[in-house]
């Protein structure tokens, strides 16, 4: 597999610069004020999101919901985040953005976020207090749960292809890697 490099727009930018990007159908996060330009995801990665999406909306407690991208989540000024999909509560949204962490973040790993994703946004997500940050990889397929204990993740399941686990952070749920990429 050929690695991809996801261009940048320098260091030093605040949200307002993030929030005066054009909406020009690019992918952008603001990463500790670094401004990352981001491709379209790929098939796989957009079948994965759908298929945990929808496992995800039906376990869901009417009191929250799920969202995919892109929606932004301002963890800080000079971090605004794109997860693949997060769980928030319903009331806290508004049109533009989540502000502050949501009760879960999920990745799904592409060429060009595989780094990304494994370390920089977890180390963010965990410094946000994100309680629950989840990695699926739909090469394996896999997925990793981290949960946030005394300020720090700690892995909580790593399961790959037909092999389950029952989620109990945000909410209960059963998932199969395997089942994620229908």
């Amino acid at each position: 597999m050929e690695t991809m490099s996801t261009p940048t727009l320098g260091p030093g930018h605040t949200r307002a610069d993030f929030d005066a990007l054009p909406d020009d159908g690019n992918r952008y996060e603001l990463l500790e004020g670094e401004i990352v330009v981001a491709p379209s995801p790929g098939l796989d990665h957009q079948r994965l999101a759908g298929e945990l999406y929808v496992t995800l909306r039906e376990a869901c407690p009417p009191e929250w919901m799920v969202l995919f991208a892109p929606f932004d989540v301002a963890l800080a000024e000079s971090t605004v985040v794109e997860p693949d999909l997060l769980v928030t509560e319903r009331d806290r949204p508004t049109q533009r953005a989540l502000e502050g962490p949501p009760l879960l973040a999920v990745e799904i790993l592409s060429p060009s976020s595989r780094g990304r994703d494994q370390v920089r946004k977890k180390r963010l997500y965990e410094k946000a207090g994100v309680p629950s940050y989840w990695i699926v990889d739909p090469e394996v397929p896999s997925l990793t749960a981290w949960q946030l204990q005394d300020g720090r993740y700690a892995a909580v399941a790593s399961v790959a292809a037909e092999e389950e686990w029952t989620a109990t952070e945000p909410f209960a749920v059963t998932l199969r890697p395997i089942e994620l990429t229908r």
